[in-house]
């Protein structure tokens, strides 16, 4: 049976809406984060020494790191479903967006929310922060355009990928200026299968 260590409020919630979209079994270890530093417990450490969520459990077998797991998941489990074959030419389309959820596009989301908390210390930092919000977030609204899905005309992992860093921009930021963005959370949060890993997962900050 597969363990996903689950905290809250964090990107292992999207581990949840993946193997929902897959139909596959699995069990919910859940922590919580310290009401006062919004950290994680130490008690996460037990299954991976990092001490940070998602970890998923398959077996004998402990993943971390968000995209290794969903890629993981997908290849040993999916059956074809949620990536395209290697063979195809969405292949590397496929694989770029993947790592970049977690390679660039999530680094200025980062920094916007530390400099959030330094208040004044941080504001000369802002506008170069902001500046790159709207570079990557600008890029990727363009990519996507009037498509419903990053990857072909399906769903995808690299989807599912993306959607806590598109989450995170429109907390942060607001997704004012990346309409086609605003438009693909829409769509993510009316799926059954997102929603259904919501109520399981328990309440989420970042998504509706």
């Amino acid at each position: 049976m597969i363990e996903v260590h689950h905290l809250n409020n964090s990107r292992s919630q999207r581990v949840l809406w993946l193997l929902e979209e897959l139909g596959l079994p699995y069990e919910i270890v859940r922590y919580q984060r310290d009401p006062t530093t919004n950290l994680a417990p130490e008690s996460l450490k037990g299954i991976h020494p990092l001490g940070k969520s998602p970890v998923l459990k398959d077996g004998p077998l402990v993943v971390a790191e968000s995209g290794a797991i969903l890629e993981y998941v997908v290849r040993k489990y999916g059956k074809g479903r949620l990536a395209p074959a290697e063979s195809s030419p969405d292949w590397p389309r496929y694989l770029q967006f993947m790592h970049y959820a977690e390679g660039s596009a999530m680094l200025p989301v980062m920094l916007k929310l530390y400099l959030s908390r330094l208040g004044d210390a941080g504001a000369p930092l802002a506008p170069r922060v902001n500046g790159e919000i709207e570079n990557h977030f600008g890029w990727l609204d363009a990519e996507l355009g009037s498509s419903d899905w990053f990857v072909g005309k399906e769903l995808s992992a690299a989807d599912i990928n993306l959607s806590f860093p598109i989450q995170a921009a429109r907390l942060l930021h607001g997704l004012e200026k990346f309409p086609n963005l605003a438009r693909f959370l829409d769509r993510v949060h009316a799926r059954p299968a997102y929603r259904r890993g919501i109520e399981k997962g328990g309440t989420y900050l970042f998504g509706s």
